[in-house]
């Protein structure tokens, strides 16, 4: 894909649910992300419904949801999908029930997997059969190592994400990808992976939320828009999290999202259309020019794109360098407005 798409109408009238990841998207650590509250209760009344899409294996549904509605956002437990969830039904659909797992997490673990079934267990030497590892700000030492020696007796091993990273108030702090990298050194062996970007992980909500046009809302290129397109989803990324704008004008195919957008206000809106033509791209008063080995960034005459947002510079440079290759970018003077997170994406 070398384009981003566009809409006449706001995104909550051409979508009928928004898979919205929760990390970077709507809150970042203990806080919603300012004004995300209100933006999706306008979602609501203009007919979208939401369901909540966390890579975070640590809580269980009814903990997110409580979470959630402390910050101004209504949602039920039913309304929540985990990783853990996904992971849980990934292993129900190959193992007997009553199947014992140990579980390398916390309560969102053991919570996901006895609703399918299956019996959770902390210790190598109660002879499960499988290994849920999952994201627990609290993973200690001697977890690790039971999950370690039921790996090496040949324990069926699942991760419920890669994440190598988790946001927060202080910065990304380490995420399960990060701990799944010490049971890889340690044992020399491969998780099954079925988080995001896995499409076990969408396919669980799409499922879960009877979804017939969905979007995915999220903040990760790697796993929200990967596994966006890895269902065939369209997707909206928002700046809220960690991605940079440097990011995405340097992003592969399978990277790429359909829109942009500072934060999850962006299902409330028509999404501009950028013109390719010749050596330039052009979005609303905004043209990215390619200038041999670079790419020259202008506006209009008044300085200003009058979109809800002020990317329309980022939208026709992160066309024109889809379609042309990375380069540096000129002319980010004066553009203030456009800069969210980084704006740097060359000398």
């Amino acid at each position: 894909m070398t384009k981003l798409k566009s809409t006449t109408r706001a995104l909550a009238l051409d979508y009928d649910v928004a898979l919205l990841d929760l990390d970077g998207v709507v809150y970042v650590g203990p806080n919603a992300v300012p004004s995300v509250p209100d933006a999706l209760a306008d979602a609501r009344k203009a007919g979208m419904r939401l369901a909540f899409v966390t890579n975070n294996a640590a809580r269980t549904p009814t903990a997110v949801a409580e979470h959630l509605t402390a910050l101004g956002v209504d949602a039920e437990p039913a309304d929540v999908i985990t990783s853990a969830q996904a992971a849980a039904h990934y292993l129900a659909q190959r193992l007997p029930r009553g199947a014992k797992v140990l579980v390398c997490g916390t309560t969102g673990i053991v919570d996901a997997l006895q609703e399918r079934g299956l019996e959770p267990v902390w210790t190598a030497e109660e002879d499960p059969v499988a290994v849920l590892q999952g994201f627990s700000p609290t993973l200690s030492w001697s977890q690790l190592s039971e999950a370690a020696v039921a790996i090496q007796r040949g324990a069926l091993w699942v991760a419920t994400n890669l994440d190598r990273t988790v946001p927060s108030e202080r910065g990304p702090l380490p995420g399960n990808g990060s701990m799944v990298m010490a049971l890889r050194h340690a044992t020399g062996q491969e998780p099954i992976s079925t988080g995001k970007p896995n499409p076990t992980m969408h396919t669980e909500t799409v499922e879960r939320s009877h979804a017939r046009r969905p979007i995915v809302v999220g903040d990760r290129l790697d796993t929200d828009i990967e596994g966006a397109r890895a269902v065939g989803c369209d997707s909206l990324l928002v700046f809220s999290g960690v991605t940079t704008p440097a990011e995405v004008v340097g992003a592969q195919a399978v990277h790429r999202p359909d829109y942009l957008a500072r934060d999850a206000g962006g299902l409330g809106y028509a999404h501009p259309q950028v013109d390719l033509r010749g050596s330039a791209a052009i979005c609303g008063r905004r043209q990215a020019k390619e200038r041999g080995d670079h790419i020259e960034l202008s506006c209009g005459p008044s300085g200003d794109d009058g979109t809800p947002d002020g990317l329309d510079g980022l939208r026709a440079t992160a066309v024109l360098c889809w379609r042309v290759g990375s380069r540096p970018v000129r002319g980010m003077d004066g553009l203030a407005a456009e800069r969210v997170a980084e704006w740097k994406i060359g000398a």
